[in-house]
């Protein structure tokens, strides 16, 4: 039996960013605005209904704790000394992101998640659960049937299927805001925008399409993330004055040279931006060959002594090949030709890694090599 290891065996694919003309994006896309944001939720609650699925009461002391004071609030008593063992409850926690000029009333989604080991929360209700926010105060009440995309079953044998994660389900527009977040998006004379990446170049444009549109004066960039916006002060004039704001094109500056490579799932990306100094490299492959075969041992003839026996014998050779490929990298070399030479002679996309990352050795690739 032979076995060739022939270069480096990936399922590569090649995501090639090559496209060197400038394109407009909307300022929504780009940048977001100061003080307008979401904010995080969480809460703990029961979740009941399950198919004895539920926790255990010998791991979960705390699920019992909190199914006796929620009967003691609805005005059942338990005995003291009551073993309670319920099977169809299961302790959760609650999260789920308040988005921003929310009001009383209305729904957002929640995402609900064992606590404990319960084995799956299909089919489960979850009761009236208080979602706080990072000042513990109440902002939103949960409730209702859960979504679990996740499936589990086991035999008695000892035999178990899982699919997806059936311990944590969605709630779609099970909670209702119970309180406002304030805000001084009315009072503020100032728009502060931040851009979703930090760019000198993107900021400056930002400033320039606005004073050009709206009239010199009204932006400034800060920095490379905030440009300071002069708004009306008036609330609905407001609203007007940042829908042309979202609307208006800008060209974003251009980002560093990169290439990141993904040794795991053989995804290599490389943007436009990439050049190559002058450099010449010479890539070969190495061919590892190993034959397995059986051989038959046996005694003499007249020997007292031995036994036939079947002895393996591996034979491993390496030879390399291809190194009459070479690749001649001019001045100022851009990923086209990068490419081009790579496909010319037929090489894989592993080859391409390997010549990146001599080059960056080298010291002649003028761009951030990522592996991750």
């Amino acid at each position: 039996m032979n076995v060739i290891v022939h270069k480096v065996i990936f399922a590569f694919s090649i995501i090639l960013l090559a496209s060197q003309a400038a394109w407009a994006e909307r300022i929504k896309d780009l940048a977001s605005i100061q003080g307008v944001r979401t904010n995080q939720l969480i809460g703990y609650g029961l979740v009941v209904g399950l198919d004895g699925t539920g926790d255990k009461d010998t791991d979960s002391p705390y699920t019992i704790n909190s199914l006796k004071n929620m009967l003691s609030q609805l005005g059942v008593q338990i005995p003291s000394g009551t073993n309670m063992k319920p099977k169809n409850v299961a302790a959760v926690i609650v999260h789920g992101d308040l988005p921003p000029f929310s009001k009383v009333g209305q729904k957002i989604d929640v995402t609900v998640s064992s606590l404990g080991n319960a084995k799956s929360l299909r089919g489960g209700t979850l009761l009236m659960t208080p979602l706080k926010g990072a000042d513990g105060k109440n902002y939103a009440l949960a409730q209702g049937n859960l979504v679990v995309g996740g499936l589990s079953a086991e035999g008695s044998d000892g035999s178990k299927l899982t699919v997806n994660i059936p311990s944590a389900g969605r709630i779609p527009n099970g909670a209702t805001v119970e309180r406002e977040v304030p805000n001084n998006f009315n009072q503020a004379p100032l728009l502060t925008l931040n851009l979703n990446d930090g760019d000198f170049t993107t900021a400056m444009r930002v400033a320039e399409s606005i004073n050009l549109t709206i009239g010199p004066g009204t932006a400034k960039a800060v920095d490379a993330t905030s440009i300071r916006v002069n708004a009306p002060k008036d609330p609905g004039q407001k609203v007007t004055f940042i829908s042309m704001l979202e609307e208006l094109e800008v060209n974003p500056g251009k980002t560093s040279a990169k290439v990141i490579i993904n040794s795991r799932t053989g995804t290599v990306v490389i943007n436009s931006q990439v050049r190559v100094y002058p450099a010449a490299v010479s890539h070969g492959n190495l061919v590892v060959s190993i034959s397995e075969e059986t051989a038959v041992s046996q005694p003499g003839p007249f020997a007292r002594a031995g036994q036939t026996a079947v002895v393996p014998q591996s034979q491993v050779t390496v030879t390399e090949e291809g190194m009459d490929h070479m690749f001649l990298f001019n001045p100022g070399a851009s990923l086209d030709d990068v490419v081009r030479a790579v496909n010319q002679v037929g090489a894989a996309p592993s080859d391409l890694v390997a010549i990146l990352e001599a080059l960056k050795e080298a010291g002649a690739l003028r761009a951030e090599l990522l592996v991750i």
